[in-house]
C-alpha cells in the first residue's frame, strides 16, 4: 500500500489556535481525493495521533480536492510540554500513513 504522501500534492500542518491542530490534504485530482476519503478514515487519523475519534474533525472540500482534519493538540501551544510551537511536524506523520 502506497503512503499518503505519494497519493497527493501537499499534507500541511498548522496551528488552529492555542488548543488546535489542522492537518490538510490537498489531493491535487479527483481521482486522489476520492481514494483518500474512501481510504482514510477519521478513526485512523485519530489512531494516528494518540486521541479519541468522536474529538477528530474532518471536513471533506470536494470543490477544491482537499480533505481537512482538525484535533486537540497534545499540549497546549507555548506550554513548556510543546515540542511543535507552530505545529508543522504533524503533517509528516499523517503523510507516512499507509492507504
Amino acid at each position: 500500500m502506497p503512503e499518503l504522501r505519494s497519493l497527493v500534492t501537499k499534507v500541511r500542518s498548522k496551528n488552529a489556535g492555542p488548543f488546535w491542530l489542522t492537518i490538510d490534504i490537498f489531493c491535487g485530482s479527483e481521482a486522489a481525493f476520492e481514494r483518500v476519503c474512501r481510504d482514510l478514515s477519521t478513526s485512523r487519523v485519530a489512531e494516528v495521533f494518540g486521541t479519541e475519534g468522536q474529538s477528530v474533525k474532518r471536513f471533506d472540500i470536494p470543490d477544491l480536492a482537499v480533505i481537512k482534519f482538525s484535533l486537540p493538540r497534545p499540549q497546549i501551544q507555548g506550554s513548556v510540554a510543546d515540542r511543535d510551537m507552530h505545529g508543522a511536524s504533524w503533517a509528516a506523520l499523517l503523510g507516512e500513513v499507509e492507504i
